[in-house]
């Protein structure tokens, strides 16, 4: 399992601070990617994203301010299993440390609003937190239940019908380690990280108009 990881992984970093200073959103940021999760899978996104070339900023947790729905189940995990998350969680911050990647766990999204634009190069997506708003093109969702994600969604007007992973991709909103009643295996999600910065590396290279192996 552990050899599918890319080598730099291995290589420890330095330790991190509690409260990084990096952990504050200053007003009107922009990025490529914000990744919504601070935990195993948005690590895992993170590095993914860092590999691709692609600039993220990951932040802990989308709490709106007027949340009313229960906390996601979390589903069941074996002793097995939790050992060997752990241990790639822990080649995970080594990688997140030694590449300097910006994560910022005390940070949470608090609205998210869509715009439609004809221009490609325009965001998409405006992010709201409590120390300012960040602009990103694509979105990964890395917390929550799938059930209470398609709520969330069909409130800002993104159809969750048949095709719900095109739909989703379209809008630049991808969905890694989510799930509903059982969560995704440590190996599918690390599948699902991978799957996902092929597709937002590719849709950067169509917007700057660059060749690209990747497909969405």
């Amino acid at each position: 399992m552990l050899a599918t990881l890319d080598p730099a992984l291995t290589t420890p970093g330095p330790a991190l601070s509690p409260n990084p200073p990096s952990d504050e959103l200053r007003p009107a940021e922009a990025t490529t990617t914000l990744v919504i999760g601070s935990g195993f899978s948005g690590l895992a996104m993170a590095a993914e994203l860092n590999r691709q070339g692609i600039k993220a900023i990951v932040v802990d947790c989308f709490c709106p301010t007027n949340p009313n729905s229960p906390a996601p189940p979390t589903g069941n995990i074996s002793l097995d299993a939790m050992a060997e998350r752990s241990e790639i969680m822990r080649l995970l911050e080594h990688y997140a440390r030694r590449h300097e990647l910006d994560i910022r766990p005390s940070t949470c999204a608090t609205a998210l609003l869509h715009t439609n634009s004809e221009e490609p190069n325009e965001r998409q997506w405006s992010v709201q937190t409590a120390n300012g708003t960040v602009t990103a093109h694509s979105i990964v969702f890395t917390r929550g239940a799938l059930n209470q994600l398609r709520r969330m969604l069909r409130e800002l007007g993104v159809n969750t019908g048949h095709d719900f992973t095109n739909a989703l991709h379209s809008v630049g909103l991808y969905l890694v380690g989510v799930g509903d009643l059982v969560l995704p295996s440590t190996q599918e999600i690390l599948h699902q990280a991978k799957r996902a910065g092929a597709s937002i590396a590719h849709r950067v290279a169509l917007r700057e108009g660059t060749p690209a192996a990747a497909t969405a």
